[in-house]
């Protein structure tokens, strides 16, 4: 049975979502009236603001924060909740710019980031729902032979999380399907409720004295020695400026919204399910991801919800109806849900970038303005690496890191705002035909 009973709501406050009907905390920041200055003005309130705003606190730096509608309200609210290690797809084929040394300290960093958001959780004691425990699931046998690669790279890179690839007849002790041949777990990664992940963030950053506001758009940036960013009802003047809206950031930045495509993402939550449906479905209930290009990834909430996402779309267009599109995906791998009504669906955009690497960096003719989007769908983990990137960099405690990402070239889409969308939907057809070969 299905169920169309949560629609999602774009508005100014929290999109509808299972996580927005779960937030542990309710906070309220004001809208900007009048002019502040502060030495850095951050202008989105997802994890990489908000994390740049804590790292920037932490170092004695004044910041203000600008939320277009309410804090987490983009992805960082809305994403699928996995916390999987890696930064950026095929690192290697940046080996040419940054040096077979930099790749390694790219995928160092990939490492490096999960820890982040872990050190983060314990710090400031974040109730999100922090569970370790994740398996990529292969879909074919080539699948497999490259997990067995990746693990004896990440033994080789120091990773100290326990590994183990899984053959065909031992699937049942991760997922309760016959779709995959395979699977490696990886008890580095996990998943949580990023909603109140970000909230809590937005609580600690608040304690550091960062001043946060909300429903405050950014509608003109006048750039110079000291950024004026102008909201309908104020104005921020800072030192310096740092972009961090990602698939949100429209026409304020053209230069940088060029480099980055919107594409939807969309989930659904069944109703809470009995714990042996769920321990069925997932019996360590771990985060899952299977390798196809138009993926799937599910995990279970605490009150045991199947939370299944996927389907990115690169039209423009959502579907009319996210839960019908969704749940044939869903059921595609466990028919046994047929019964299960979806209580919540809802979808949001990730941002992509055309070579899958993290944008982090600041600008060639504005070097006061930073700016860090096109996660690609490793948001959770990369965002908060780029916060501790650029919090460094502004800080002017910068190490190689942050440059290593700044020398990766970054290509505009062709075709402007029009053509870009559909000219990346053609390229993604490709790399799905390829997958039947």
């Amino acid at each position: 049975m299905n169920a169309r009973v949560h629609q999602p709501v774009h508005s100014t406050e929290h999109a509808t979502s299972y996580y927005a009907a779960s937030i542990n905390r309710q906070l309220a920041f004001p809208s900007l009236s009048g002019d502040v200055r502060a030495d850095v003005c951050i202008v989105g309130g997802g994890f990489s603001g908000l994390n740049t705003a804590i790292e920037l606190a932490q170092k004695g730096l004044s910041v203000v924060l600008l939320e277009a509608r309410k804090v987490g309200w983009g992805a960082s609210g809305r994403n699928g909740g996995q916390l999987i290690r890696g930064v950026g797809h095929g690192v290697e084929q940046f080996e040419p710019v940054i040096g077979a040394q930099g790749v390694r300290e790219l995928k160092l960093m990939g490492l490096e980031a999960v820890d982040i958001v872990r050190q983060r959780v314990e710090h400031f004691r974040i109730d999100c729902d922090l569970t370790w425990g994740y398996c990529d699931l292969a879909n074919k046998p080539g699948h497999l032979e490259g997990f067995a690669e990746d693990m004896a790279e990440l033994k080789q890179l120091g990773y100290r999380h326990e590994m183990r690839l899984l053959q065909p007849e031992q699937m049942h002790q991760v997922v309760g399907s016959d779709r995959y041949v395979g699977g490696l777990i990886d008890m580095g990664s996990g998943h949580l409720h990023p909603l109140n992940l970000a909230l809590g963030e937005a609580a600690a950053a608040q304690m550091l004295g960062v001043q946060l506001f909300e429903k405050s758009p950014a509608v003109r940036i006048d750039y110079g020695r000291e950024v004026r960013v102008h909201t309908t009802q104020g104005m921020v003047r800072a030192a310096h400026l740092v972009l961090g809206c990602n698939a949100y950031l429209n026409e304020l930045n053209p230069t940088l919204g060029g480099k980055v495509l919107p594409a939807g993402s969309y989930v659904i939550a069944t109703e809470p399910l009995s714990e042996a449906q769920a321990r069925a479905l997932i019996p360590q209930n771990m985060a899952l991801c299977d390798q196809r290009v138009a993926l799937d990834y599910y995990r279970l909430s605490a009150d045991r919800r199947l939370l299944f996402g996927g389907a990115c779309h690169y039209s423009g267009r959502d579907p009319a109806d996210i839960a019908a599109y969704m749940r044939p995906k869903m059921l595609a791998v466990f028919p046994q849900l047929q019964e299960a009504k979806i209580d919540f669906q809802w979808g949001g955009m990730i941002g992509i970038g055309a070579n899958r690497l993290p944008q982090i960096g600041r600008l060639k003719d504005q070097p006061n303005v930073y700016y860090a989007q096109a996660y690609s769908g490793h948001g959770v983990n990369a965002t908060h690496l780029a916060g501790k990137l650029l919090g460094d960099a502004i800080a002017g405690q910068a190490s190689g890191a942050f440059d290593l990402f700044a020398k990766v070239p970054h290509m505009t889409f062709p075709g402007g705002r029009l053509l870009r969308s559909p000219l990346l939907a053609l390229g993604m057809l490709w790399h799905r035909l390829k997958e039947l070969v």
